[in-house]
């Protein structure tokens, strides 16, 4: 019993073995391997993760670029004009003044003539005509001084307005570029008004200084006739003077 029990077992373990090496291979069971897969997600989170990089750079420089077009973008806004022509009046004003203008050459001639010290030679209608000429240089300036603040006083509408576009201009201002130039048309308002300010100041002065260059002449022109009329000789002969003859 036990020898045909033996045999049996051998044929049974050969026959199995015999059923493995002859099994198909599609038959066979596939293995799970955990350590593989895992490095399988990792690469494709790794993967992913460098995807995501790369969109956030392309947005970066795209952001750059729109950045880069605001501040080289140019203010819409331009007051340039504007001042001009302020400056422009301002200028024609002075330019129109009377007589005794601002020309060097033409004061010292001046001085040298109608407001020179008056000598013994310098006739009485001499001293006449010379004063003349000095009141209505002084009155000239006068006028002179107050058409210039009038057209100082007239810009100031102006540069308000101006003022009012500049400032909103710089608050709204999208780049680097725009701002600038905002701040710059700022500064050239400023120095409009600045010219302004300028041309009122030599206008008064102007005035003020022919006016003391009359009393000055006067004194001296009267100091001479004191001396002519305290001299002795033929004496004083009183003679009818026009100082303001009217016009022909």
């Amino acid at each position: 019993m036990k020898t045909r029990a033996h045999t049996l077992l051998t044929a049974g373990v050969a026959a199995l073995a015999l059923l493995s090496a002859s099994a198909p291979t599609h038959a066979q069971v596939a293995v799970y391997d955990p350590t593989n897969h895992v490095q399988n997600v990792l690469q494709a989170a790794r993967a992913l993760d460098q995807i995501n990089n790369q969109i956030a750079s392309l947005q970066n420089e795209a952001q750059m670029l729109i950045n880069q077009g605001r501040n080289l973008a140019s203010l819409p806004y331009s007051s340039l004009q504007r001042l001009q022509s302020s400056v422009a009046r301002t200028q024609q004003l002075l330019g129109q003044a009377q007589r005794l203008a601002y020309d060097v050459q033409q004061i010292d001639q001046a001085f040298t003539t109608t407001y020179a010290p008056a000598t013994a030679g310098t006739s009485n209608q001499a001293m006449i005509a010379s004063a003349r000429e000095r009141w209505q240089t002084s009155v000239g300036a006068l006028q002179d001084a107050l058409r210039v603040q009038a057209g100082v006083v007239g810009n100031i509408d102006t540069n308000r307005a101006e003022m009012a576009a500049l400032v909103s201009s710089s608050q709204s201002a999208t780049g680097a570029l725009q701002a600038t130039q905002a701040g710059n048309q700022l500064l050239a308002l400023q120095a409009q008004q600045l010219a302004d300010l300028t041309a009122a100041v030599a206008a008064q002065g102007r005035a003020a200084s022919l006016e003391a260059a009359q009393r000055a002449a006067a004194q001296d022109q009267g100091r001479e006739r004191l001396r002519r009329f305290l001299t002795p000789g033929a004496g004083y002969r009183p003679t009818n003077v026009d100082m303001f003859p009217s016009q022909r």
